[in-house]
């Protein structure tokens, strides 16, 4: 294993045979700790790839905190949702001002899912439901984050302080809030020795299988720690629970003796080792998030005034204190960090905006969320983690699309697609289309902006299909010429009505 990903550094053939290949947690860790600091970026550079197409840098928002007006709380959420960023839903603070505004807790939750689109993220939720602190705990000035290094758990003991009984109230509601949610996280730092920090494990596994069952990603937040023993213990309790997404808590939380170095590794494993290949972070100094950023890391949670996350990520011992305004400081360090290029090939926005969210809830549409993360087709999985959870938003429910794979499959059966299919773009909806006309159709022709993404889904279709699936060698023109049918699977609607446009005659998606 060591000697594979030392290859994979600067090899993206071997880097993508070990994607595909079984991995246990202690060679990856025994691996990836032995390279350098610029090995380990460059490593979960490569990995950020994986899978295809998926290479997104987003930012989740923070929005409440328990001493908000309703209407800071209802227009955060607003702001957030108009800039297209995931919303993350701190449990406890949602009840605190409800409960100030004589609501049910649950109502406050289903009003904010009802006049927003973009992705829920829920966390702080229990087994009871929203789980409750006292106002010590809630109006708490984050002396861990502003002191710095190092604390092995939370100094205020915050999950002994809980309020059971009155979580207790909630019981019947806690399904229902994990219905509204699209994704749930679940903290595993009692496993590596933080139990002042989170509840049990066991309740944290209760909690993930209440959100497997109506079918939400599960986030699993685990310390950096010591860096390597904690790293084991953490991505080995998250892949045990089934997880889909890995988030790294840095900051005071990170007592390696070499911070950064351990920090970049932890990404570049979380890559690796990632199920739904999506890594975030949700509490990370200003160092920790530029070389993370560097190293892979696809999401930075950060917050609006008051809300805890808007101190945990960005800012630095000494600065990093209640009442900071995280999101803007967090997105000028992306913009700084992240030059990623999307599936058309062209420059993205990082973090990505309301406009990517809504290609990719396209996407899912156009292929079927039951096809999506975790099924495969070949040896890759269809997609990541971000594409079960904006199946579980409006932004889903809103997509509009012109024809998904089922009706390029019926459109096949009465003859109306041809022997020869052209397939322009190389990434998952490509994927799915020719999955969906495999036997229907006598050869498939794929065209993609990156000659190495055409190669890679060639290869793939091939291992996995009966029909025959060959390269345009990154050119649209023969691709479109040499078939009796062309289809654009690009759901960014500039690219794909400039395609369609380009090439008359093309069925266009989107």
């Amino acid at each position: 294993m060591h000697e594979m990903v030392k290859e994979a550094i600067n090899d993206m053939n071997v880097a993508l045979e070990l994607s595909k290949s079984k991995k246990d947690v202690i060679s990856i860790v025994d691996a990836i700790s032995s390279l350098s600091r610029e090995e380990s970026m460059q490593l979960g550079k490569n990995f950020k790839k994986f899978p295809l197409g998926c290479d997104l840098t987003e930012i989740l928002v923070g929005t409440c905190a328990s001493d908000l007006e309703k209407i800071d709380l209802m227009g955060n959420c607003t702001v957030a949702d108009i800039m297209g960023h995931g919303i993350h839903v701190c449990a406890y603070a949602f009840a605190d001002i409800a409960e100030n505004y004589g609501m049910k807790p649950l109502d406050l939750f289903k009003e904010i899912r009802e006049s927003t689109d973009v992705p829920i993220d829920l966390d702080h939720f229990g087994k009871y439901g929203p789980m409750r602190f006292p106002s010590n705990i809630v109006r708490c000035s984050g002396d861990c984050y502003y002191q710095g290094p190092s604390l092995k758990e939370c100094p205020r003991g915050r999950i002994h302080s809980r309020l059971l009984e009155k979580e207790k109230e909630g019981l019947f509601d806690c399904e229902e809030w994990i219905k509204l949610a699209s994704s749930v996280a679940i903290n595993l730092t009692s496993a590596q020795g933080g139990e002042g920090h989170a509840a049990p494990l066991k309740e944290a596994e209760i909690v993930a299988q209440m959100a497997k069952k109506y079918g939400k990603g599960i986030e699993a937040i685990m310390f950096i720690g010591d860096g390597y023993e904690d790293l084991i213990t953490g991505f080995s309790t998250a892949l045990d629970m089934q997880a889909d997404v890995i988030v790294l808590e840095g900051g005071p939380f990170n007592l390696s003796s070499h911070r950064l170095d351990d920090f970049a590794k932890a990404v570049a494993m979380a890559r690796i080792l990632a199920p739904g290949k999506v890594v975030a972070t949700n509490g990370a100094y200003e160092d920790e998030c530029r070389v993370g950023l560097r190293s892979g890391l696809n999401a930075i949670i950060t917050g609006f005034p008051q809300n805890h996350h808007g101190y945990m990520c960005g800012y630095s011992p000494g600065t990093a204190k209640r009442g900071n305004f995280g999101l803007p400081r967090v997105m000028q360090i992306i913009r700084e960090e992240i030059n990623s290029a999307c599936a058309c090939g062209e420059q993205t926005r990082a973090p990505i905006g309301k406009e990517e969210l809504e290609a990719l809830a396209a996407a899912v549409k156009v292929v079927g969320p039951e096809n999506v993360y975790p099924k495969k087709i070949g040896d890759s999985v269809l997609g990541d983690a971000h594409w079960v959870c904006i199946a579980q938003s409006p932004l889903y429910s809103k997509a509009r699309v012109q024809h998904t794979t089922s009706d390029i499959v019926k459109m096949a059966e009465n003859g109306e697609i041809k022997d020869n299919v052209a397939l322009m773009g190389g990434r998952f909806v490509s994927w799915a289309m020719a999955s969906a006309l495999d036997g229907l159709v006598d050869e498939i022709i794929i065209s993609d902006i990156d000659p190495w993404v055409e190669r890679v889904t060639v290869d793939n279709l091939n291992s996995a299909l009966k029909s025959d699936i060959s390269r345009a060698k990154s050119n649209d023109k023969k691709a479109h010429d040499s078939a009796q049918t062309s289809i654009v699977t690009s759901t960014i609607p500039g690219l794909a009505q400039k395609l369609s446009k380009n090439f008359q005659g093309t069925i266009s998606l989107v």
